[in-house]
């Protein structure tokens, strides 16, 4: 069961976790009711998933890239 559960809840781009962390709630029930609001849906909630996934890199990269000394 457990490893069924780890298939179910695998982390892709960690945009589950930030918003767990930021909302303080249970990461697991954020990528479960993820997961239940995207079967009832039809996958719409899926665009948004990777619409956040591109943001938190775009952001990861411009904090890289203005901490970085040798960029003039």
């Amino acid at each position: 069961m457990n490893r069924f559960r780890h298939l179910i809840e695998f982390p892709l781009f960690g945009v589950c976790t930030a918003l767990g962390e930021r909302l303080n709630i249970s990461i697991s029930k954020i990528r479960m009711w993820f997961i239940y609001i995207s079967f009832f849906t039809f996958g719409s909630p899926v665009i948004v998933y990777f619409i956040l996934a591109f943001w938190r890199n775009m952001k990861r990269y411009i904090l890289i890239a203005r901490r970085n000394p040798l960029r003039g």
